[in-house]
């Protein structure tokens, strides 16, 4: 039987936001770190299966940003990918955290890559699960959500369609070749702290603000040139917003990233942690 690890919740003050955070307790104190950066509509509860499988051996680490989870912001916080960004390195700084991989899943992606872009002396390797950063990678439907602008009429109505629970599930079932396979818990839950007060308005502000993570693709592309961190890609094709081409693209700019890709949805943890757990446990050890 494999070991469980402890988990531990606990809750920072980082500049007025009640950062929640899970993390696994190790067996060994020199284990290689993972910050788990997770994505829309969802949070750190994502990861609830991957720490069981790794957090024995691995110290795993994932918070809520603000405006998802158990996390509690201010209401006057200004919800940019900037300001999450902020609050994740603040994050890190307070945990004392030296050196990590970081996992970057959806949302993940352009907060983990802006705290690259200002840390890197921090990261140790990248796993990279469906998270986007290259223009080839955006499906139509993607581009047509992320051109929408706060002055065009039906707007803001087409990006509170998406909050809805039949969008929610929509994010998890689409693309998925064995939907039965997904918990309804898990978008059950996400619907639950989307309807909190206040947090159908942040998702509506970082919606609109998505377009300032494109125009910064050019840039983490370059980043990724100079660092030239060690990377693991596992992407699940079915995914109807950030498609195979974003997962190839990162080969162009990391020629030496292992690509691993499956039949999956946007979600591909939720059916597919079996398959990547291994694949991440010995990417990390290899990272030490």
């Amino acid at each position: 039987m494999n070991r469980l690890p402890l988990v531990r919740h606990a809750d920072v003050d980082i500049d007025g936001v009640a950062v929640h955070y899970r993390e696994s307790v190790p067996d060994r104190a020199d284990a290689p770190v993972l910050l788990l950066l997770h994505g829309f509509p969802t949070a750190s509860h994502q990861f609830d299966r991957l720490i069981d499988a790794l957090g024995a051996d691995h110290r795993l680490i994932a918070p809520d940003y603000p405006g998802f989870g158990q996390t509690a912001a201010p209401a006057d916080f200004t919800y940019t990918f900037d300001r999450l960004a902020d609050i994740v390195e603040g994050f890190v700084e307070h945990l004392g955290l030296q050196r990590f991989a970081m996992y970057l899943f959806d949302f993940g992606a352009p907060v983990g890559l802006r705290l690259a872009e200002r840390r890197p002396e921090l990261v140790t390797g990248l796993v990279v699960q469906n998270g986007n950063a290259y223009t080839e990678g955006l499906s139509d439907a993607a581009r047509g959500f992320i051109a929408l602008a706060p002055e065009q009429t039906g707007a803001e109505g087409r990006i509170r369609d998406l909050l809805t629970l039949e969008g929610t599930r929509f994010q998890y079932e689409t693309g998925a070749r064995h939907p039965e396979l997904l918990s309804p818990d898990h978008w059950t839950l996400d619907q639950h702290y989307l309807d909190l007060p206040g947090r159908k308005e942040a998702q509506v502000a970082l919606a609109f603000d998505y377009k300032s993570n494109v125009e910064r693709y050019a840039g983490w592309q370059a980043w990724l040139r100079k660092h030239t961190p060690p990377a693991l890609i596992v992407w699940g094709t079915g995914d109807p917003f950030f498609t195979e081409a974003g997962a190839r693209a990162y080969l162009r700019d990391l020629p030496e990233a292992e690509l691993h890709l499956f039949d999956a949805g946007h979600f591909a943890l939720e059916t597919h942690v079996g398959e990547i757990a291994p694949l991440i446990a010995d990417f990390l050890e290899r990272q030490r």
